[in-house]
């Protein structure tokens, strides 16, 4: 799937443009994610960022001494900690490299390209967590939408095993793209703050 690494740069953007509309009293806003609010979301991507890099580098993973609950990476500073590790993973996983053979994340070995897709999902899907928390406006370009789609529709199975995405929420065939997309990932595409 190495014709994806082309929309990591567009999809890293609008993920990024929905981090600079983010201030000190959004943290607390709840998202459709029921387990996080917007902090949480924020610390969960500042903490697994630095295992998709080294995947996608096809390198060891990153020694931490605490779990994602217990780590408190949302400080002062956050939002350049976030713009220079999404600029890492477009570095990364914006060349087709990353994308083939295998890899290790987490300590299980799989397809390279899985990782991308997680690359692909964390900018979309958590993208628009993001902005729908904060009530921002989130664009997807139809490429990236067709893509997340054919992503959510190809792991949604297994996604929902491993409690990556929640059961499907079903929604009009002929909804956009990025709707039906949002559904196949267990988002509301109505989901209101």
């Amino acid at each position: 799937m190495s014709e994806h690494a082309a929309l990591i740069a567009p999809a890293a953007a609008e993920f990024a443009a929905v981090l600079r509309g983010i201030g000190e009293t959004d943290l607390a806003a709840h998202t459709p994610c029921a387990e996080y609010d917007v902090r949480a979301l924020l610390n969960h991507l500042l903490y697994w960022g630095p295992w998709l890099e080294a995947a996608g580098r096809k390198a060891a993973p990153p020694a931490v001494s605490s779990g994602e609950a217990e780590a408190a990476l949302v400080g002062d500073g956050w939002l350049g900690d976030i713009e220079k590790q999404t600029a890492r993973l477009v570095d990364v996983f914006g060349t087709p490299e990353a994308w083939e053979g295998e890899t290790t994340f987490g300590g299980a070995p799989m397809p390279a390209s899985m990782v991308g897709y997680m690359v692909l999902d964390e900018f979309v899907f958590h993208g628009w967590d993001l902005a729908s928390a904060v009530g921002a406006k989130f664009s997807v370009r139809p490429d990236v939408a067709e893509a997340v789609y054919a992503i959510a529709l190809e792991i949604g199975d297994q996604a929902r095993s491993m409690k990556v995405y929640g059961e499907e929420v079903a929604v009009p065939e002929d909804a956009p793209t990025f709707e039906r997309a949002l559904g196949a990932s267990g988002r509301d595409p109505e989901w209101k703050r």
